[in-house]
């Protein structure tokens, strides 16, 4: 049986994951920041200015280039997509689960939406649903 501290262990080590200045840093150059996180805690902590919104559920048909359900934004296999969750936890998941559908320029943000905000990088308020 495999843990699940083993899963994410092994999903982690196939990344080249970033911090939130890497973050930013890359999204000025064209990566697309992705908030992976539920509306409620969008709502409560806000959002990330030009971050795409994609639900953790269809992130996979919204980014394959090759599916009929995927954004714009996702023009090819080598886009850079930098994907946050609240902690850092689940998109390390999502971002192998990219991988393995050939989006191998894919990874997280290092302590999620959490270390981007406490690292005075800037953070609007969720827009109303």
């Amino acid at each position: 049986m495999t843990t699940i501290d083993e899963v994410l262990e092994a999903a982690r080590a196939r990344l080249l994951r970033v911090a939130p200045l890497e973050a930013a840093a890359a999204a000025k150059r064209g990566a697309l920041l992705v908030d992976t996180r539920p509306v409620e805690q969008r709502r409560r902590d806000g959002e990330i200015p030009g971050a795409l919104v994609v639900d953790r559920n269809v992130l996979e048909w919204r980014l394959d280039p090759a599916s009929a359900s995927r954004l714009p934004e996702a023009t090819g296999h080598d886009i850079n997509v930098i994907l946050f969750c609240n902690e850092g936890y689940s998109s390390s998941l999502a971002a192998a689960s990219l991988h393995d559908i050939g989006l191998y320029n894919a990874t997280d943000l290092v302590g999620g939406f959490q270390a981007w905000r406490d690292a005075g990088l800037p953070v609007r308020a969720a827009a109303s649903s």
